[in-house]
């Protein structure tokens, strides 16, 4: 299984980037899919996820309404709309996932069996 993160980068605050996250060799509707972040010398931290379908989806409450979750499983990738970036957003970005029938709360890192190596996002002041 690959989790491959991308669209990171430097961006100034109040810019917008779109991350994406490819999967490959796991049944990609079976999976739902979170982004989580993590600032060097913090603990990573939940940002969104999504259902295996795409009908639900759930934010940390710090993103009010700027962060939007989808995914295509017909191309094997979620996605992380950020607008309106601020620069205590800059992390890493990972995606994660974890099997559809597997309990546990979305924010819960531990449930979440897959992990790509993340990509950094910058966002300067």
């Amino acid at each position: 299984v690959q989790l491959v993160e991308s669209g990171g980068g430097l961006v100034q605050a109040g810019g917008s980037l779109r991350l994406s996250c490819a999967a490959s060799g796991l049944t990609f509707s079976t999976y739902n899919m979170g982004w989580f972040r993590q600032d060097p010398g913090k603990e990573r931290e939940f940002v969104a996820a999504i259902t295996w379908s795409g009908d639900s989806m759930h934010y940390a409450d710090s993103l009010k309404g700027r962060f939007t979750i989808s995914r295509d499983n017909a191309k094997n990738t979620v996605y992380l709309q950020m607008n309106s970036l601020k620069p205590e957003e800059s992390a890493v970005y990972y995606c994660a996932a974890r099997l559809r029938w597997k309990f546990g709360a979305p924010q819960a890192q531990q449930s979440y069996e897959y992990w790509g190596q993340g990509t950094q996002v910058t966002v300067s002041s």
